[in-house]
């Protein structure tokens, strides 16, 4: 069980109390992330809030040579919007989004899905509750590949 989940299962009046995050872009600090080909940016709101939720910048300046593979997150929610460029994904249900520039995309903790296709260049902000969102390669939906 990860530090963040022992922390969400605690009444609010126990967990640790957040602070203030401020994420200068001028003193940018970058992590490691789930693709080496990405560069992800965070923005200080994993320690502001003691791990209950993470904010960063996923930014590339080559688009994707191969989905992902299917997967899903270990994660209450996951939200992505889109600041620049776009990205193609399919989901359990059938259904292929393309996240553009200014649009948002709501993935629930547990839901199946795939990176097919990017921009050449793309920069977007992710949010994830908590901050210490696993990702569990899985076998495709029935009739996916």
């Amino acid at each position: 069980m990860s530090a963040a989940t022992k922390l969400a299962e605690k009444p609010a009046a126990d967990q640790p109390k957040a602070k203030r995050a401020w994420g200068r872009k001028a003193d940018a600090r970058y992590v490691e992330g789930r693709r080496s080909y990405f560069k992800y940016r965070e923005l200080g709101v994993t320690e502001g809030s003691n791990g209950r939720m993470r904010a960063q910048v996923t930014s590339a300046t080559q688009g994707m040579s191969r989905p992902t593979g299917w997967h899903y997150h270990v994660c209450e929610s996951q939200l992505v919007y889109m600041l620049s460029g776009w990205v193609d994904l399919e989901f359990e249900d059938g259904e292929t989004i393309r996240v553009e520039a200014g649009d948002s995309l709501y993935i629930p903790g547990g839901l199946r899905h795939n990176e097919i296709r990017t921009s050449d260049t793309f920069e977007l902000l992710e949010v994830s509750v908590p901050a210490d969102m696993g990702t569990v390669p899985c076998d495709p939906p029935a009739g996916r590949s």
